[in-house]
């Protein structure tokens, strides 16, 4: 039994082997038993939820698992019982939570203080984790690895930029270029351990509140919407500020082979004109699908010990690169 909660929960082999297993699912190569037979998996969403809700509800049912769904009004919660009591009650029916509450981490962390339940954030204030992992599941089918990889995000330094941070610096040799309004950027505890991670691993993490002296020849493009779930913005004027930071066809002209990455859903003429969202350097909806694959390999890590084991380089191999 384990819980994710932040990608500050998993090692480096950890991390790597959720992704793999992820890629191997999408890539239709992985061996399916049924790890969550028998087991219930409950799905708990405060927030509103297309992708995550889906992916993790049809991700536990193809493993095996049934399902029990609970809506932002449906938990004593509402009444004032604590996190750690809902925890612990629903801990004796469940073998896994997923919930996702756009509130702080430590309302999970709050769920998680029991022995039998693994607890898994589909979003928080801070974090986007289960995000993050997708991200990398799709990097890997597309060009076969992460290492190395030339990464630019353009927009609002949210809880999935956050998540994508601390990820991505896990990698050696990934550049990932953060540009955010003045104001918007990554909380600075995140940026503080990303930094470090770089450091341990050879990465690099630059941010900076402009879209000046971009250095070109990403290979990938990557933006959110800018209004966050659960969130809104103080200034009435955050839109013209936000502006700048669109992706338009003119990050392609010192960047022709990159692809652009979305993790929705989108706006169009907002932080993405259509041009590029629809366009073909889009895998924006592969990204997507991906998100179940990605949550199957979160449901068998957190519920069966052996996906902790890092795969032959060859096995991991056969996953990327279509």
């Amino acid at each position: 039994m384990r819980h994710l909660i932040s990608i500050d929960d998993l090692t480096d082999a950890e991390l790597r082997r959720i992704v793999d297993r992820g890629a191997e699912f999408s890539a239709g190569l992985a061996r399916r038993p049924a790890p969550l037979d028998g087991q219930v998996v409950g799905i708990y969403f405060a927030k509103t939820s297309t992708r995550t809700r889906t992916a993790f509800s049809s991700g536990s049912l193809r493993l095996g698992g049934s399902l029990i769904a609970y809506g932002p009004g449906d938990l004593q919660l509402n009444t004032g019982e604590t996190t750690e009591d809902t925890g612990r009650v629903l801990s004796g029916m469940l073998d896994v939570l997923v919930a996702r509450t756009a509130g702080p981490e430590a309302e999970l962390r709050g769920w998680a203080q029991q022995g039998t339940m693994s607890v898994v954030n589909a979003m928080t204030a801070e974090e986007h984790p289960t995000q993050a992992l997708t991200d990398l599941t799709t990097l890997v089918r597309h060009f076969g690895h992460v290492d190395g990889l030339r990464i630019l995000y353009a927009g609002e330094g949210n809880n999935t930029a956050a998540a994508l941070a601390l990820a991505l610096t896990r990698f050696p040799g990934v550049h990932f270029e953060v540009r955010t309004p003045p104001g918007y950027g990554l909380d600075d505890a995140i940026a503080h351990r990303a930094r470090a991670q770089a450091t341990r691993t050879g990465a690099t993490l630059v941010e900076r509140h402009d879209m000046d002296e971009l250095t070109g020849g990403y290979d990938v493009v990557y933006t959110t919407r800018w209004q966050t779930t659960g969130t809104s913005k103080p200034d009435p004027d955050w839109r013209n500020v936000f502006a700048p930071f669109r992706v338009t066809p003119a990050l392609w002209e010192t960047s022709p082979d990159a692809v652009f990455m979305h993790d929705l859903p989108a706006h169009r003429g907002e932080e993405v004109v259509a041009e590029v969202l629809d366009g073909p350097h889009s895998i924006a909806f592969a990204q997507a699908t991906n998100k179940m694959h990605s949550a199957m390999a979160v449901l068998e890590f957190v519920r069966t010990a052996a996906q902790a084991e890092v795969p032959p380089a060859g096995e991991r191999a056969l996953v990327g690169a279509r």
